[in-house]
């Protein structure tokens, strides 16, 4: 047996209860505070655009003064500090050694100590020969020497970027960098060996030269 249920939609309610009441006033309440929500939110987007459109734009800063504080970064950038010189200590020694012998064949120290007002020029000259002959034979016997350069003095000769500025000496009008093309005016020297005594241990190497005593 077959039960056939209809269901007429045009039907409208005909009691209206305090149940009723309460749910219409609830979708009141709802309705009416998403209204109070959404003007809210649309008050605040347009004072914040009010607030962006009156606020001034910053004008660009100007390069010059971008490039003067650039500038003055680097300044405050402290340069690396150059390497300190090491400078040898010279034992006087061999330069008192070398006296005691220019003193010994030479007659040197003799001679530059001499107050020479006294003499004529022929007598200097044959003093100044005997000791031009001693401190030769020294020099020749303790030490071999060479030229600086090898070029005739008085030529021209070229100096590249990076020569030995220690070797080699520039005078007059130097300007601008190397190369440097100039007159050979002193062809200088050089020690490429010392043969020096060697000298004992309770040696006093300040005494040049002993007083001598006859007896």
């Amino acid at each position: 047996m077959n039960t056939q249920y209809a269901i007429d939609l045009t039907l409208r309610p005909t009691t209206f209860d305090l149940w009723h009441v309460s749910l219409a006033g609830a979708v009141l309440l709802l309705a009416l505070m998403l209204i109070i929500v959404l003007l809210a939110m649309v008050i605040g987007l347009s004072r914040s655009r009010k607030k962006a459109a009156a606020m001034p734009v910053p004008a660009p800063e100007p390069v010059v003064k971008v490039v003067e504080k650039i500038v003055e970064v680097e300044k405050l950038v402290p340069a690396p500090a150059p390497e300190p010189v090491i400078l040898k200590e010279a034992t006087p020694d061999a330069a008192l050694q070398l006296l005691g012998l220019l003193q010994s064949q030479a007659r040197f120290i003799d001679f530059i100590k001499e107050d020479l007002a006294g003499f004529s020029d022929a007598d200097i000259g044959i003093a100044a020969r005997v000791v031009h002959e001693g401190c030769n034979k020294t020099i020749n016997e303790h030490f071999t020497l060479a030229p600086v350069r090898t070029e005739q003095e008085g030529g021209k000769i070229s100096l590249p970027k990076g020569f030995d500025a220690a070797s080699v000496r520039l005078t007059g009008n130097i300007v601008g960098e190397p190369p440097f093309t100039g007159t050979l005016v002193h062809k200088g020297w050089q020690v490429t060996s010392v043969r020096l005594p060697k000298l004992t241990q309770g040696h006093n190497a300040s005494i040049i030269a002993p007083a001598e005593v006859e007896l």
